[in-house]
């Protein structure tokens, strides 16, 4: 994922929050995490409620920002975003009360009698920094893990799509309580506020780069953080494979928010015996899903601003085209295009595409895919079309991604209950389900004992006597 960048400068735009407010608002709400607002179930459950009812009464206009933003159509904006929060909801608040109940463990002999367990407890004040491509989910996601877990957040949303941000603004301020939650608005210097101050917790969705400036802030205050990045994620095509059904996950997958989704399948490896007909099937299916002119389809998004739109016009040259390459600036148009005959060396494949171009190299052998895929960095996501499960398996074995799903794309981060996060430069920890819980939790370990009894076993003065006793116990 891309955000802007989170570094000060000499001269930008016209602040959204003063210093003033956002010094303000970190002071009430250490305030309010210090006198204890937020700890009871009571607080927690009533938040998610009151969290649902927001996303409930204002889908359409959850989507209408959406459109302004980013021209999603109707179906991907719903589904995505709001619906996803609604599930996520849902399922937080149904698990909450047996998430926040205490583990017990038990204990060795040497500290008999006693009780042991392990006590979940709220980190404190937590920082949600969200991104663009999605940027409602991506920023009120992970605020719901943090109000679970009883925190107090701040939600920063990416000014890139600004009437999503202004939208959670005003929503959160009338919906949420202001005491422990609240969004700040802004770009650059906003957010290096923020990051300059202590904070419990960071949660951080972008791209690497701003990966490393975040985690470098964290660092002064030895604040832990969970940095959801992205990656290329590779698509293997197996020659055992459904080639239908291969060609329209994949198509779904990749065009999705036309291409700008952290997750979507980033490049093909085709076995060579199928890189022909695998094509011909991506074409098909373009033209069943968006028509003869996808600018015109009204299920195509559009790509977010200017600059990303050069970005990826610039990554048309490499190969052939296949289909698409047509675009538009004034629109900021890129049709979903699949490329061929790509090198592996061509700058296309040399950083996360995050726009409709999908390129397409053929490899002899899935065992030639694996060794590309780990010569490069370790990505988000690892998709495998086949019918072999041993081939399958080996994928899962022999590569390490922070995902992978077989046979579909994307559809791996909707399970509550499978993590959702990255490894190595695709990023670190993972949310959804009770992973968010755990992630804005800290584990406290606690050892109960009762005074009833208090053997001497253990006190001075030392005898081989009591050394002999204390060796049976340990």
């Amino acid at each position: 994922m891309t955000v802007a960048a989170t570094t000060h400068q000499a001269t930008g735009p016209a602040r959204l929050t003063t210093d003033h407010e956002i010094l303000a608002t970190t002071e009430v709400l250490r305030g309010s995490f210090e006198a204890g607002v937020t700890r009871s179930y009571e607080w927690r459950s009533q938040q998610l409620r009151q969290f649902i009812r927001m996303v409930d009464e204002n889908q359409q206009a959850m989507v209408d920002a959406l459109a302004h933003d980013l021209s999603k159509p109707y179906f991907e904006a719903w589904s995505a975003e709001p619906q996803f929060l609604k599930a996520e909801l849902t399922h937080t608040l149904k698990h909450l009360a047996r998430w926040m109940k205490p583990r017990r463990v038990s204990v060795s002999m040497a500290v008999q009698p006693a009780r042991g367990y392990i006590q979940p407890e709220p980190l404190g004040v937590a920082l949600v920094i969200g991104a663009w491509n999605y940027p409602i989910q991506l920023s009120l996601g992970p605020a719901i893990g943090a109000i679970a877990a009883g925190n107090c957040v701040v939600i920063k949303p990416s000014e890139l799509a600004s009437a999503s941000s202004e939208l959670q603004r005003r929503l959160v301020d009338k919906y949420l309580d202001r005491e422990a939650v609240r969004v700040v608005e802004g770009g650059v210097a906003e957010t290096s506020l923020l990051l300059e101050q202590r904070w419990d917790h960071i949660f951080y969705t972008g791209g690497g780069a701003i990966g490393k400036v975040v985690m470098a802030a964290a660092a002064k205050h030895l604040t832990p953080v969970t940095l959801e990045l992205g990656g290329k994620s590779p698509c293997i095509v197996d020659q055992d494979v459904d080639l239908e059904t291969a060609a329209r996950r994949i198509v779904w997958g990749r065009f999705f928010n036309a291409g700008q989704t952290c997750v979507a399948p980033d490049y093909i490896l085709a076995h060579e015996a199928v890189e022909e007909p695998l094509i011909a099937k991506l074409k098909q299916v373009l033209k069943e899903f968006y028509g003869a002119d996808p600018k015109a389809s009204r299920d195509f998004a559009r790509i977010i601003n200017e600059r990303h739109f050069q970005r990826l016009k610039k990554l048309l040259g490499a190969g052939e085209v296949a289909v698409g390459g047509e675009t538009d600036e004034a629109e900021r148009y890129i049709a979903p295009t699949i490329l061929r005959n790509v090198k592996e060396t061509d700058p296309v494949m040399e950083d996360e595409i995050f726009g409709p171009i999908l390129p397409v190299i053929k490899v002899p052998n899935v065992d030639h895919a694996l060794r590309f895929i780990n010569s490069r960095p370790k990505p988000l996501a690892l998709y495998v079309f086949t019918k072999d499960k041993q081939v399958s398996a080996k994928v899962v074995e022999r590569t390490s991604s922070g995902g992978v799903c077989i046979n579909d794309a994307i559809s791996h981060m909707l399970p509550p209950d499978l993590p959702f996060g990255g490894v190595g430069a695709s990023g670190m920890g993972a949310y959804h389900g009770k992973r968010s819980f755990d992630t804005f939790s800290h584990q406290k370990s606690v050892l109960d004992k009762p005074t009833f009894v208090d053997p001497a076993l253990r006190y001075p003065p030392y005898t081989e006597e009591k050394l002999k006793w204390v060796r049976r116990l340990l």
